[in-house]
This record gives structure tokens, sequence and C-alpha cells, in this order.
């Protein structure tokens, strides 16, 4: 993958300078003209194309930022409330993510979000034990780490 992108800077840079200015808007030019390029002979490279893992990795970020905002909010009506109706509690929660890189970003992103904090793994990498400041549901809590961060690490992983 690494390679693609090293390959397609050179076209757009072989791009820039080729053209009649070496500007940044001919330099993105040169680098769409070099990711469909690279999109037509991708038969010719072992790895997969490598924008799919850049949507990817978009995808995770634009994800994470999506809720880290509502549990930035939760947190702040929570604080905002006269009376605290807090129900903390820990639970855990059973990952289907292979490599180490994976379980510390699930790691990371849970105990980045307000309001959760990874407490400890396990030692087989197989259970994440978190610390919620409400739990409400613990299976919502679980569905909503499995279908938001776990599945767009392993889109990101594959």
């Amino acid at each position: 993958m690494s390679y693609q992108i090293i390959l397609n800077m050179i076209l757009a840079l072989t791009w820039m300078f080729l053209s009649t200015s070496a500007t940044g808007s001919s330099f993105v030019i040169g680098y769409l003209l070099g990711a469909i390029i690279l999109y037509l002979f991708r038969r010719f490279f072992d790895t997969p194309f490598y924008l799919r893992k850049v949507v990817s990795v978009v995808k995770l970020i634009l994800i994470f930022s999506r809720e880290l905002i509502i549990a930035n909010l939760d947190v702040f009506k929570t604080i905002l409330r006269p009376k605290l109706e807090l129900t903390p509690g820990i639970f855990t929660y059973e990952t289907s993510l292979k490599k180490d890189w994976e379980i510390t970003l699930l790691s990371i992103m849970i105990t980045l979000t307000p309001g959760t904090l990874v407490m400890d793994i396990s030692p087989d990498n197989k259970t994440l034990y978190i610390h919620a400041l409400n739990i409400r549901e613990i299976n919502e809590m679980i569905d909503g780490i499995r279908n938001s961060f776990e599945q767009v690490i392993k889109e990101v992983s594959e």
C-alpha cells in the first residue's frame, strides 16, 4: 500500500512539473490523475487499491468525532442537572479484534470518549474492562461500541 502512495506522489509531481505551472492545483490534478491510473492498473499490484484504506481511515475519524461530540454533550447535560442521577459501573466487552494495534486503538478511542474508560485488558486480549459514568443499558453500550468503533477498525485493518 505504501508504495502505491509513493507512486501516486511521483505521478503527481511529474504531472505538476510537466504542466505549464507548478502550483498546488496542478499537483492536485496530477494526484487525481495518478490515482485513476493506479486504479486502472490495480491488478498488477499484490495489495488492494490504497484509497480504500484511506476512505476507511477518514470514516474512522468521522465516526470517532461524531461519538466524541455526542458523549461530550451527554456528559455536559449530566453535569448541568441540579440532581446527579448517575449509575456508574464496570462492564466487560468481548472484542473480536486480533492484532495488538487494533485493540490498542479501540481502547484509546473508548477512553478518549468522555464518560468511559478502559480499565484493563485481559491477558488473552479478548476482554476489555470498561468503566462507564452512566450505565443505562449494558447491551446497548456494547452494541454501540461493536457497531461503530470495532466495525470501522476492522475495515481499516483489512
